[in-house]
């Protein structure tokens, strides 16, 4: 892996990546975590929210329905960092199906990267209904200082909230959907202030039209999918949880939302981009 921008001296020599990327060397590991680091955002009072997505060349969000169908070993190991760098994962309950999520391991994550922090973070799912296995791994096997947290509504039926809160943490946080407000205030009042976004399309798109992104990190995969799967930002009419069309704030209406591109690494074809949210 080499970063090709910005040039000049200062980029690291992050070596060849391994096909297991928890066999990366330490200092690689350490010049990665120092590339995404979280800024400071002291007397910040919002959370800072960053998103990790991956497409195909040709704008594809997934592969066979799976977005990790798209990845190779370089954006597994970036995937792992910014992990370990989280203080919550955040992710839409299509894609927690989708992609069979559980909880994060001890062994899934650099214990030098968490300091002061719980050994993994924990995984928060927006789920209107609790329409979620409430007796897989995602809901039950987690730790209880990494207990999955369900953000959900009074849609959700009584008897799957109650069998949810025996082993998650539950939070009904509206009443017929959860704003991307809600979400992240709920995990703000936790004190989680650096929360990545893992997706899916519907769940970014209503965060960018909240105007609530901050930075974007981007793996482009050299694959050419063929144009059956969606984007990583999901159609304005497929956004909302099945209530129509949702216009956004102008901030982020369509060509008004701006990125600006701290860095791009390069894997054996694959682009990793890192793009920052443009004042104004």
């Amino acid at each position: 892996m080499r970063q090709i921008f910005p040039q000049g001296s200062a980029a690291p020599d992050l070596g060849t990546v391994p096909g297991d990327s928890h066999k990366a060397r330490p200092e690689a590991v350490a010049a990665l975590a120092a590339l995404y680091a979280y800024p400071d955002t002291a007397g910040r009072a919002a959370p800072w929210l960053r998103a990790n997505m991956i497409s195909s060349v040709d704008g594809a969000a997934t592969l066979n329905n799976r977005s990790g169908q798209l990845s190779g070993p370089a954006d597994r190991l970036v995937f792992g960092i910014l992990r370990s760098l989280a203080d919550v994962i955040l992710v839409g309950a299509g894609t927690a199906r989708a992609e069979k999520y559980q909880p994060v391991r001890g062994q899934e994550v650099w214990q030098s990267l968490r300091e002061g922090r719980p050994p993994t973070p924990p995984i928060s799912v927006v789920t209107r209904e609790l329409d979620l296995d409430l007796d897989g791994p995602l809901v039950t096997g987690a730790s209880g200082e990494a207990r999955t947290i369900l953000l959900t509504t009074d849609a959700a039926p009584a008897g799957r909230r109650a069998a949810a809160a025996e082993h998650a943490d539950l939070v009904v946080a509206g009443h017929d959907s959860v704003s991307p407000a809600a979400a992240v205030g709920v995990l703000a009042d936790r004190g989680y202030r650096r929360i990545l976004v893992e997706g899916g399309p519907s769940l970014l798109r209503q965060i960018t039209d909240a105007d609530l992104l901050d930075e974007l990190c981007m793996t482009f995969s050299p694959v050419l999918e063929g144009g059956r799967a969606g984007r990583i930002l999901a159609a304005p009419e497929a956004a909302g949880p099945g209530r129509g069309r949702r216009t956004g704030t102008a901030a982020w209406h369509g060509a008004a939302a701006r990125l600006a591109l701290a860095h791009v690494l390069e894997d054996d074809g694959s682009l990793l981009c890192r793009y920052l949210r443009c004042p104004g």
